[in-house]
């Protein structure tokens, strides 16, 4: 298997030894909701009543539906292992690590702690950040987790148009759009509407 797993993380463009990506993936897994929740229990009588009438279904997961865990699994371990820890942003942006950890506390880049500060690679773009970083940065409503912020910078937007196709916004800011445009829909991130 683990010949397997290497040829994927090779064509996917991840550096990762086979063995230390499935402990990526099991650690990301332990750090989600158990493998089969109730969702009943996380509303009141009021609130289950008012969703099952609304359609919901709340029973717990059927053993032989597919865990809808795994894509959020993969994705916590390919965040984890593409991202940068401070000495390697350090080297990159060519700084001091007191620099990049100086930088996360100003919010001035993101990221979040696990045996040290990891920086998500999003946020470079090869000898810097990305042009407009501070004011998007700036917009990330302070309750939205690393992997949401990832997922949103890495997925076209139709409000970000560049040669008539949606950009992601951070393929916007590469190509020298308008921050204040990435920073007005990062703002509404966890936003129902």
């Amino acid at each position: 298997m683990s010949i397997a797993l290497e040829n994927v993380l090779a064509r996917a463009g991840l550096k990762a030894d086979a063995n230390e990506f499935l402990t990526l993936v099991e650690d990301a897994a332990r750090r989600l909701s158990p493998p089969n929740p109730d969702p009943s229990h996380y509303f009141s009588p009021d609130q289950r009543a008012a969703l099952t009438d609304a359609g919901l279904d709340l029973s717990p997961r059927d053993e032989s539906e597919p865990d809808f865990r795994a894509r959020t699994v993969a994705a916590h371990a390919v965040l984890a292992d593409s991202a940068l820890s401070v000495g390697q942003a350090a080297e990159m942006l060519n700084v001091d690590d007191s620099r990049i950890r100086h930088r996360l506390k100003e919010g001035r880049l993101t990221g979040w702690k696990d045996q040290g500060w990891r920086l998500p690679a999003w946020q470079f773009n090869g000898a810097g950040v990305l042009p407009g970083l501070e004011t998007v940065l700036r917009a990330v409503p302070e309750d939205q987790p690393a992997l949401v912020v990832a997922a949103f910078m890495n997925t076209p937007q139709s409000d970000l148009v560049i040669s008539d196709r949606p950009a992601t916004p951070r393929q916007w800011l590469l190509a020298g759009g308008d921050p204040e445009q990435v920073a007005r829909l990062v703002a509404t991130l966890g936003s129902p509407f």
